[in-house]
């Protein structure tokens, strides 16, 4: 690892000054992605901005119909939290899944979210639920949020500071785990909402992805997944764990797992 300077900020506004008055400057929300990278010296920022001690970026909470996750709240919090259980108890599952104890007790979501790794499970909460990422600069639709692999809408010192989940009327998430890493080699959510169904694909893309083929089949519900039609292989990975053919199946096997996790 590289030598920097490390920087632990009380506020949002102390954090973003830190940013700016530093050459190459990074956050550290978990550090499940970016200390490992750092040990590897695959990356070396010479001045490493801490948010964990930013009181207001933790915690979870509900807002009306809407579920607010603070950016540094771990993932064990989201699962074992009261607030998110009883309103989209597969937002809970899903954070419930990730890695294993150690990485759901360090890892946060805008860690996560903010990294885009292709087979991380947070991405299809956010795309299937249509979360709102809110930042210190303005409020992204999950939509518009993933760019690509690793890429993202942020830009350049932006900080996320929560993400809200409009509460769905029915939400289910199941993934084909990689057995040593967990990261999901096909992840599905599926959500049903007033406006339709939404299906977000995570793994089986260099980003996630929305499966509009599997949207326009089911309609307005979730009711039955019996006419899926078959997913196609072309544009999606394929690497030592498996084949974009293999892919192309397990979205199909896992988006009806999610369905009948929904029903």
């Amino acid at each position: 690892m590289y030598d920097f300077t490390y920087h632990r900020p009380a506020t949002i506004a102390d954090a973003a000054a830190a940013f700016k008055a530093c050459a190459e400057a990074q956050f550290l929300s978990g550090g499940q992605t970016l200390l490992p990278i750092m040990k590897q010296r695959l990356a070396k920022p010479a001045n490493l901005i801490d948010l964990a001690g930013i009181a207001a970026l933790r915690g979870a909470s509900v807002d009306g119909q809407t579920v607010v996750i603070g950016a540094t709240t771990p993932h064990a919090d989201v699962a074992g939290a009261a607030e998110v259980r009883s309103t989209i108890p597969a937002l809970a599952a899903l954070a419930e899944c990730i890695g294993d104890p150690q990485v759901r007790n360090r890892g946060t979501i805008a860690g996560s979210i903010a990294n885009s790794d292709p087979s991380a499970d947070y991405p299809a909460a956010l795309l299937g639920l249509g979360a709102t990422v809110r930042t210190d600069r303005r409020e992204i639709a999950a939509d518009d949020f993933f760019t690509g692999l690793f890429e993202t809408a942020l830009e350049e010192g932006e900080i996320i500071t929560a993400v809200s989940f409009p509460v769905p009327k029915k939400a289910g998430y199941a993934k084909f785990p990689n057995p040593a890493s967990r990261y999901a080699i096909v992840g599905v959510m599926a959500v049903e909402t007033a406006a339709g169904v939404r299906i977000a694909v995570t793994g089986a893309r260099p980003c996630v992805f929305r499966a509009t083929s599997f949207e326009a089949a089911l309609g307005a519900s979730l009711s039955s997944a019996a006419a899926l039609p078959a997913f196609p292989a072309d544009g999606l990975n394929q690497d030592i764990h498996a084949s974009a053919e293999y892919r192309a199946h397990l979205v199909g096997v896992m988006t009806k797992r999610a369905i009948a996790a929904a029903t």
